[in-house]
Formats: structure tokens, sequence, C-alpha cells
């Protein structure tokens, strides 16, 4: 992504509306109110799952990864998140929240306190309030991004993907998140952002680096990225587009270059590239994606490809499904049984397909010369 993009994704402007709203939030644990600021996807359905996002340090980093996941978003990159920010700039109140003991590395009274604020009050809270998937995302910046890590400490995090920008490292932890890494059996997805400019902590986030870089296991997804021109202040507003790519890579649409080097090169039947694929997003992000149009006329042009009909055939059931509205499934079911040597029945299922709805670029024309084709052939 150009730096120029970037800086146009950091600067979109994001609705006053429903959508986008700051409460404050009694707390047990911190006996004091907190404002939270809370961005919910104008789509949203109760019916579906939504990734959660945690943003500490909100009055820095939300607005910019509100943006980037709308902007995301509408092009599918991935999937509509919740986004949950906690206040702290007021007096200073992010050192206090994720202050550590020198000599240990470990919180402070304060640093536990706001952990179980966290991890006891607010995300359970969001989880009764809405529909909340498996998934959980933690993004934070220098002080409050070291204070993520301390999740990983636990038999089982509750985060699945860790967006650590700039870190301002506890003691010992450059050797303490490798090790808790390598414990955890589960998946996780670890982003570590630095800027190249020269800081106390650079060499130990370095140290760092190396030292993840060396786990060799499946269910660890790690990323580095490394920048040039941010110093550490301006360092905040960059990563999260980068880090949502890394994250979300799989949950794009096929595109052209999946499309040449993995489905059409594919051994088995090409629509288990497509059961496969959204298996693994399940799998890997813990909800089901909605069935991308992108994806079935691509799995559709690799069946016709390698003449593999009777992925077209399992295609037409899924689209029947997915879209039972639109003439899409019978329009495919109506081209496997024209390959199979069923012209009677795929005339059938062409003039199913010309009464119902037109979907994308699948119009009443098509199957009219369908049917048209199929009588000049076999005189219906």
């Amino acid at each position: 992504m150009t730096r120029a993009l970037l800086l146009f994704i950091g600067l979109l402007p994001i609705a006053l509306s429903s959508q986008l709203k700051t409460e404050p939030f009694e707390s047990f644990h911190l006996q004091e109110s907190r404002e939270i600021v809370y961005y919910i996807p104008e789509t949203y359905d109760e019916t579906k799952k939504y990734p959660l996002i945690l943003v500490l340090d909100a009055e820095y980093l939300f607005d910019n990864v509100v943006a980037n996941a709308k902007f995301y978003g509408n092009y599918h990159r991935m999937p509509e998140a919740i986004i949950v920010g906690v206040k702290q700039a007021e007096d200073d109140q992010r050192w206090y929240d994720c202050d550590f003991e020198q000599s240990t590395g470990l919180p402070t009274k304060q640093g536990l306190a706001f952990y179980d604020f966290l991890n006891k009050e607010l995300i359970p809270f969001v989880e009764n309030s809405y529909s909340i998937a498996p998934f959980k995302m933690f993004i934070g910046y220098d002080i409050t991004a070291n204070f993520g890590n301390y999740f990983l400490f636990e038999d089982k995090s509750i985060f699945t993907s860790y967006l650590i920008i700039s870190p301002l490292l506890a003691t010992d932890m450059e050797s303490r998140v490798p090790s808790r890494l390598l414990a955890l059996n589960q998946e996780i997805f670890y982003d570590l952002v630095l800027e190249k400019e020269n800081s106390d902590d650079r060499n130990r986030i370095l140290q760092l680096d190396r030292a993840i870089k060396s786990i060799d296991k499946e269910n660890l997804h790690y990323f580095f990225d490394q920048y040039e021109e941010p110093d550490h202040i301006s360092i905040a507003a960059y990563g999260v587009s980068k880090a949502f790519d890394n994250v979300f890579k799989i949950f794009r649409p096929i595109s052209p270059k999946e499309y040449k080097e993995k489905v059409l090169k594919n051994d088995g039947p090409v629509f288990e590239y497509f059961i496969e694929k959204y298996d693994m997003i399940e799998n890997l992000l813990g909800f089901e994606k909605e069935v991308d149009l992108n994806d079935v006329m691509a799995i559709y042009a690799a069946s016709l490809k390698k003449e593999d009909y009777e992925s077209i055939n399992e295609l037409a059931k899924l689209c029947k499904d997915q879209w039972p509205k639109t003439m899409l499934g019978f329009y495919l079911e109506g081209e496997y049984l024209e390959y199979q040597g069923e012209p009677k029945k795929a005339m059938k299922a062409f003039e199913k397909a010309f009464i119902m709805e037109e979907i994308d670029f699948l119009t009443k024309d098509h199957a009219i010369e369908k049917m048209d084709a199929l009588k000049a052939d076999f005189g219906y």
C-alpha cells in the first residue's frame, strides 16, 4: 500500500450517527467511570457474528482503526467488525493503567485492576450487548501496546490477534512473549510494528522479533513491519491497514493471482477448493464468511476451464441456497445438465432461471440465448 493511500485512509471522515457513540462505563474493579467509544457497523444484524477489536489509547488510535475497518469492509477485504476504544489520555491515565513493576515486569496494582476491568467487565459487557464472534483483536501503542502482551499469560488468550505498535517493553518481555506464543495451543496472529528511528527499546524489540521468528509453529501467524519515515510519535498512525491486510488476507475474495496459482493448480475438484477456503476462514477467524459472488464466479470459471462439470453442479446447489430468488442457481444447473447431455432437463432449468430475478452480470437475455441455442440444436 502506498504512503499516499495510507494517509488518505487515515483521513477518511467518520459519520457522526448512531453507529458511533461514547458512553461512561462504571467499573467495579477500577472504582471509577471510564469513557468508552463504540463503533457499530451501519448494517449490524444480530443474527450474524462480528469480530471485536479492542483499541487502547482511543484518543490517538480509534478514528484511524475505524476508518481503515470501514474502508477495508467496503471492499470485502475484511469482515465488518465492532470496535471498542478505551480513552486514556486525560491526566496521563494510560501510564497508570499500563504501568509495570520495574523489578518483575508485571503490572502494578493499578495495572491489575485495569486488566480485570478489560477482561472481566468491558469485554463481557460487549459480548452480552452485541453478537460477537470468537475472533477478538487487541490494538495498542507504546505503553498500551506492551500491556496487551499480558493477555498472552492466560492459559488461553482471549484475543486471537495482537497489533503491537512500537511497544515500551516491560522487564524481560522480549523473552516472555516468545515463550508464551510457543506455549499457547491456539491460533494467534501477532503483528509487531516499529519505526526505524533509534529509541531506548529498539534493540530489545528487534531481539523480540528475532525470537518470535525462530518459533516454528503452524498456529502462530507472525508479522513484523518496520517503517522508514515515521518517528515514535507518528508511528501510531501507521500499521493498522497493513495489520488488517496481514490478519484478514484469507478473508479476501479470490484474486487473479490466487485464481491462477491456486484454484487452477488445485489437483482435486474445483469446488473442493472453495469449501476448503471457507472452512479455513471459519477455523482461523472463528466465524463464517458470507459467500462472496466474486468467489462463486472464480470457481465457475475454473470449473469450465478444467471441464469439471460436477463442480458446476455443486455451485448450482450453493447458489440456490444463497440467492434463492435469483436466476443464478437454476442457470448453473441448466449449464451442468447441458454438459451432461440432458437437453430437455437443461431447457426446464433455463426456463426456471428466466422467471427469476437477475443478479450481477447474469440477465434474462443469457437464459433466452441458452434456450434459443437448445431449440436450434434439438428442435424443441
